[in-house]
């Protein structure tokens, strides 16, 4: 095969690994019932005039499958901590004790855990939005090549195989998700 046709599929199946890590990541944030440090990677922190995440300035655990602890480097912001997470919408309440916040993460609902698989589909489908249009790309490069009828052809059968397999474990990786949300 021409080794232009092949760059541009091996970009495209670049691409299509970036649609397939940046779902993982997003359905990470999506918590499924039980307690997880990754729940708080989105909190940001004013540290000495800096913006910081929180896992950068302490120890965030989770002693058990219901509660998140959080333990400063510095105790003198631990207010600071708590503001924080009360302001990330991520609807936790966290109690400071002095020492260290803790987190009580609440059962789900069964209206919460539709919620949040509807979020997970709407991420799934945007991975997918996002493969297509790996493939799109793809395609219109192939048409741009001064190549034979017959070698695009097969360039794009080879693009739309590869779109498929991806898009395959778009629904794999949404699938186990939504089973581990629903899961009581």
């Amino acid at each position: 095969m021409n080794e232009d046709v092949t760059f541009i599929i091996d970009s495209a199946k670049e691409s299509m690994d970036g649609s397939i890590s940046h779902l993982e990541k997003a359905l990470v944030k999506i918590r499924a019932g039980k307690a997880s440090p990754v729940m708080l990677s989105t909190v940001m922190i004013e540290y000495y005039g800096s913006v910081t995440p929180l896992s950068q300035v302490s120890n965030i655990n989770t002693p058990d499958a219901r509660t998140i602890s959080v333990q400063p480097w510095e105790k003198s912001i631990l207010q600071d901590i708590e503001t924080a997470i009360t302001n990330s919408n991520l609807g936790f309440n966290p109690m400071n004790n002095g020492e260290m916040i803790i987190i009580n993460v609440p059962p789900l609902t069964e209206e919460r855990r539709v919620q949040l698989v509807k979020q997970a589909k709407a991420e799934a489908e945007d991975a997918k939005v996002s493969i297509r249009s790996a493939r799109q790309e793809a395609n219109k490069e192939i048409k741009a090549l001064d190549i034979s009828e017959d070698l695009q052809k097969n360039a794009e059968v080879d693009i739309q195989e590869l779109t498929d397999t991806y898009s395959k474990k778009v629904d794999a990786i949404l699938g186990v998700k939504e089973t581990e949300i629903m899961k009581v």
